[in-house]
């Protein structure tokens, strides 16, 4: 199905009339549905990064895995640092997986990438959370490159397809403009649409929501 920036933009109107206010700020989600697309086959796994171009709207904890060379400026920037020295610390399982429920991305010095797929792949793997090189997430070992990167995935979103022919991902909240709003959910449905073999014919519908409410259909 074709959808144009309008259609968002009317769609927020109703989602705002329907939803009431709560006592807390509510994510926008976007909901895409897609038809004669089976994701079991490997033709069809559908997993992009997309920057939203005004952002989340709010804050992404990132954590760092690192070696000396970059530890003192990550510990600057980053939520959390992980030198490669302290990788024993989360050899239990109980310690990996609070380090991986911490924290929305993780990044990599590309030198350690064998070390932390080796020491965390199990537990950031499922949660689609292991240093994506799509995202730029893996880096050598250059100082300047680790404040860009942090900013750059405040704003990103991961677009992935597992078990059912559907997408479900945040796009804002809503003390966003509808404006901005519309055109993060436009990116994002640039992006599927273009990865689709036959484009906007294999998108089924699209829905937005807040956090509490219902599905509004685009």
């Amino acid at each position: 199905m074709p959808l144009s920036k309008e259609e968002v933009l009317k769609g927020l109107k109703k989602l705002r009339e329907l939803s009431p206010k709560r006592n807390f700020t509510q994510t926008i989600d976007l909901q895409i549905s897609l038809r004669d697309f089976d994701p079991k086959k490997n033709e069809n796994k559908l997993k992009e990064v997309v920057i939203l171009p005004h952002g989340r709207g709010k804050k992404a904890s990132v954590a760092a895995f690192v070696d000396k060379e970059l530890v003192g400026e990550a510990r600057k920037i980053y939520d959390e640092v992980i030198l490669k020295d302290d990788f024993k610390k989360y050899a239990k399982k109980r310690a990996a997986k609070n380090l991986v429920r911490r924290h929305k991305f993780f990044v990599a010095q590309a030198n350690l990438m064998g070390e932390v797929a080796k020491s965390f792949g199990r537990y950031l793997g499922p949660k689609g959370r292991m240093p994506d090189p799509k995202a730029g997430a893996v880096i050598p070992p250059k100082k300047d490159l680790l404040k860009p990167l942090y900013d750059k995935l405040q704003k990103i979103v991961r677009v992935r397809v597992r078990d059912q022919p559907n997408i479900n991902l945040m796009v804002g909240v809503e003390s966003m403009t509808d404006e901005q709003l519309a055109d993060n959910v436009m990116a994002v449905y640039k992006v599927v649409r273009s990865r689709l073999p036959r484009g906007e014919d294999q998108i089924g519908g699209v829905y937005i929501k807040m956090t509490m409410s219902r599905s509004v259909a685009l």
